[in-house]
């Protein structure tokens, strides 16, 4: 069902449409999508329960390999040892969702997701400490994840029509926010009271989740004529790519940010050696971004009703990146203040400076989630349903591989720099980078949500 078309359209200032045809605009998250469908609620709900575990496992594997090496770079290593499989298995994951009945190809890929957790479980409960397994099986879980999350995607917009795209985009937001807030709040917490078994244990609980939300769904085969998953079929998704560029766009932008502005291999450091509070202080500094989406998210009613999404995703990420060369100067000035009193217990943390870091990932963590609101309503309304699986495959790429080539520049340049210097240097470019790229693509400030065009 398409979006209904305004008789006559005002544009104000802000980009809001003002028609005496909407209804009027609530401050706080639309929470249609899930009255209106059952199946979205469900796959919703499964995911946001499934991934609080984990986001506990992500925070537990990074300290475990920290607590085995005391290295940075291993830890950053999690994630660039990760990136070709996803890369791979990313693209490979949108074939299958644009070949099979979607609902399929999510739930073997969460079973594979779900035994990895458990053998990393195994794993802590047997005591053995070789590095190598770890980086296995959390590049095994990573690419599993990336198939659950391009195939989910691309079967969001069957289950609703286009004008609550955003709406649900806004509730992935919430989601994700909730997530990322209790995930690593108790990872940290656990691992410093009950340690890293039962921390992976809890995970293989909550991943049940998983199941009942993608269970319940029904079979969704994609529309038009199926292709086997081959090269061909990866030709003609390149293809489409290379005419979208709005689409295009939006992966650009997201490199830019998450690979100059993710800054989550610093925490364990940042927690052992210059603010301190060990553990804890890793679940404060990486639960503080998913608060900040979680609020931004919450208060997201008006978003929907924002026509120039382009502009308002261009402004969306210059925001965090100044919010990120913030988080950078407080680790800077912190860097200055007395380390003795630096121990592994929260009470003995630098907390004005802990405080002050998280109040900046909180807001780099809002002004991210209103720039994934924006893109994935573009890439969902505008991208045809035969070829929506193998973008969602992309754009799965882009928002996780992004991330993992932060990791490595943060971890390749702590180890020449000091711990403030990469995000304050990321958070500067980002503002430049993008704000120039944006300038000079007129396209892309002036796509209109009520006629999308890839």
């Amino acid at each position: 069902m398409a979006p209904a078309e305004p008789s006559t359209p005002e544009k104000s200032g802000t980009g809001i449409l003002n028609t005496e045809q909407q209804p009027p605009r609530s401050r706080f998250v639309d929470l249609t999508p899930l009255r209106q469908s059952t199946a979205f609620a469900r796959l919703w709900g499964g995911g946001a329960v499934s991934g609080i575990g984990g986001q506990m496992t992500i925070v537990a594997v990074g300290l475990h390999i920290y607590d085995l090496t005391n290295s940075t770079f291993a830890v950053s290593l999690v994630g660039v040892i990760a990136l070709l499989p996803m890369v791979v298995f990313g693209l490979y994951g949108g074939l299958l969702a644009d070949s099979f009945d979607r609902r399929l190809v999510a739930l073997v890929a969460a079973i594979v997701a779900w035994v990895s957790t458990g053998t990393l479980a195994a794993l802590a409960w047997l005591r053995i400490d070789l590095v190598w397994p770890f980086y296995l099986l959390a590049t095994v879980i990573a690419v599993a994840s990336v198939v659950i999350g391009s195939t989910r995607q691309s079967i969001v917009p069957r289950l609703l029509p286009k004008e609550l795209l955003p709406a649900a985009s806004a509730l992935s937001g919430i989601s994700i926010g909730a997530q990322i807030t209790i995930g690593p709040a108790l990872a940290g917490v656990l691992v410093a009271t009950v340690g890293f078994q039962w921390t992976y244990t809890v995970d293989v609980v909550l991943f049940v989740a998983a199941f009942s939300g993608i269970v319940s769904l029904p079979s969704i085969v994609p529309e038009g004529e199926l292709k086997r998953p081959g090269l061909s079929s990866l030709v003609d998704g390149m293809r489409f790519l290379k005419q979208a560029p709005n689409v295009r766009m939006t992966f650009i932008l997201d490199i830019i940010a998450m690979t100059l502005g993710q800054p989550r291999v610093l925490f364990p450091a940042v927690g052992a050696v210059l603010l301190g509070g060990g553990a804890i202080t890793v679940g404060i500094l990486t639960a503080a971004a998913a608060i900040g989406a979680l609020f931004s998210s919450i208060l997201s009613g008006r978003l929907g009703h924002v026509r120039w999404q382009g502009r308002a995703v261009g402004r969306a990420i210059t925001v965090y990146g100044l919010f990120i060369a913030a988080f950078g100067v407080i680790l800077l000035v912190a860097s200055g203040g007395d380390l003795h009193s630096i121990g592994e217990s929260i009470g003995s943390a630098n907390l004005p400076a802990l405080v002050l870091a998280a109040i900046m990932l909180a807001g780099s963590g809002a002004a991210d989630n209103v720039s994934s609101i924006f893109r994935n309503t573009i890439l969902q309304a505008a991208v045809p349903d035969g070829m929506r699986g193998r973008i969602q495959g992309v754009f799965m790429v882009v928002v996780t591989g992004g991330p993992r080539l932060g990791d490595a520049y943060i971890g390749i340049l702590s180890a020449f720099a000091f711990l403030w210097f990469p995000p304050l240097m990321g958070g500067v470019l980002i503002v430049v980078l993008v704000t120039v790229i944006v300038r000079g693509s007129r396209a892309f400030r002036e796509y209109d949500a009520l006629a999308p065009t890839p």
